[in-house]
């Protein structure tokens, strides 16, 4: 798909709002309330979902049947509906369940629109905290309780001055673990847990590095369309388009990407 059109670039940033706003008040309805429960997807370990990230994928869903039929839908939940404009919505409904359940307010919100070659716009919104990120189509900034600022990812520094983060200590198989110790090893400060909100963190130019490994295309394609309109840089371990997932590397600045790529692969 060429360059989208001004109208319709404005049309799919007011869609996107629309759509992480409905999320932000159906994820409130049930955080940290009292019989929150949860079923798990898989049988081998507790992967998650609950009620609340269900109701967030069906509003998005409601406001995109009427705002763009057109467009294909990718969701976490409800899967894939097919299109006919050449674009598709790539929903995250919660990103982070179980720091949902915790009540811890580090998940998100992930809205994402793009073609075949990825993502050109996304939104990590945080609803508990009221901070939204957003990237792509000419725009690069947070909106949240301390105003609207403009996002920039941090300059170059050496990976022994950089601070990395990833979901989960075991960082996929035992061989991807080995992987990402290898590059943690050589950081100043290592953080876990932290979901969506360390790839915001990325573009808003307070941690270099974010390294995990089995994700999906809605896990992804929001954070890379804000980090890379902040400036950084998202591929998989080999340098390659991640935005359908799988290992994905996300860094400030391709200087230390290049630094963490070598040491992924070493």
């Amino acid at each position: 798909m060429g360059k989208i059109a001004e109208a319709e670039a404005a049309e799919l940033v007011v869609t996107a709002h629309a759509l992480a706003d409905a999320a932000r008040a159906a994820t409130l309805l049930h955080f940290r309330k009292d019989g929150l429960t949860a079923e798990t997807k898989e049988a081998e370990r507790f992967d998650p979902v609950t009620v609340a990230d269900r109701l967030s994928e069906e509003r998005m869903r409601e406001i995109l049947a009427t705002r763009r039929p057109q467009d294909a839908i990718l969701g976490e939940e409800y899967g894939h509906k097919p299109g006919t404009s050449g674009l598709t919505w790539v929903l995250d409904p919660i990103d982070g369940t179980r720091s949902y359940l915790c009540g811890t307010p580090t998940w998100g919100v992930l809205v994402a629109v793009g073609d075949a070659d990825g993502p050109v716009y996304g939104i990590i919104d945080q609803p508990y905290i009221g901070e939204r990120f957003e990237g792509g189509l000419g725009r690069a900034e947070v909106n949240g309780q301390m105003g609207r600022a403009l996002l920039r990812t941090r300059p170059p520094r050496a990976l022994a001055e950089a601070i990395v983060m990833t979901t989960f200590p075991e960082v996929g198989t035992p061989e991807e673990g080995a992987a990402f110790r290898r590059v943690a090893g050589r950081a100043k400060l290592v953080r876990y847990g932290t979901d969506c909100y360390a790839y915001a963190l990325i573009a808003a130019g307070q941690i270099d590095l974010v390294i995990e490994a089995g994700l999906h295309a809605y896990d992804v394609q929001a954070p890379i369309a804000v980090i890379e309109a902040a400036g950084g840089i998202v591929t998989d371990w080999q340098g390659r388009p991640a935005h359908q997932g799988g290992q994905i590397l996300a860094a400030a600045n391709r200087a230390i990407h290049a630094e963490a790529l070598a040491l992924l692969n070493a």
